[in-house]
């Protein structure tokens, strides 16, 4: 992945970037676990799988739906502070930054590149390592409170994928989202 389409690193010019601060990790962790984007990728997430009747054990009711939304919300809880902690630690900032102004290309590359990568304290991109081990040990830990059918190896791996496909879906909303609802209300579109 070439670093031109992430954002520019910060300068002593540019005031762009502020280190996290422990405040705003855990806004972090509440508005990724239960912002308005991510609760409701959770009702379309337990809708398909009450629809499905995947697993098999929670059935096609509201019950089972509920059942589908608290497992899922509980997995995607716990990946955001193991990620929010373990990034407290290595420095690691877990805001998806934003690449307004650029190109649609250079935003959709970096939308795919910050899947991966985060920013360290000093503001220049790295591997995203607390991710990497928030999203698949929460995958795997969440064996110990998922139905029988689902609590492998196998379905952890497949929800790991899953949990990245998650995080690229969450950079799209975070990256795109502001532009379309200012075109769509007709805001000050020079931001």
């Amino acid at each position: 992945m070439g670093a031109s389409s992430l954002p520019d690193p910060p300068t002593p010019q540019k005031s762009g970037y502020e280190p996290i601060t422990g405040k705003e990790r855990l806004e972090w962790i509440a508005y990724k676990t239960l912002g308005p984007a991510d609760l409701m990728a959770g009702v379309i997430w337990s809708g398909y799988g009450t629809a499905v009747n995947k697993p098999h054990e929670d059935g096609t009711h509201w019950g089972g739906f509920a059942e589908r939304y608290g497992v899922r919300l509980t997995g995607i809880a716990t990946s955001n502070v193991m990620e929010a902690g373990l990034g407290a630690i290595w420095g690691e900032d877990p805001r998806y930054k934003s690449a307004r102004g650029k190109k649609f290309s250079a935003r959709a590359a970096s939308v795919l590149e910050q899947t991966f990568v985060t920013r360290r304290r000093d503001g220049h991109f790295a591997p995203a390592y607390a991710r990497y081990m928030a999203v698949t040990g929460s995958n795997f830990l969440s064996n110990t409170w998922r139905p029988n059918s689902e609590a492998d190896s196998y379905h952890a791996g497949l929800r790991t994928l899953e949990g990245f496909g998650g995080v690229l879906g969450g950079n799209t909303w975070d990256e795109f989202w502001p532009s379309i609802r200012d075109r769509m209300f007709h805001k000050n579109l020079s931001k």
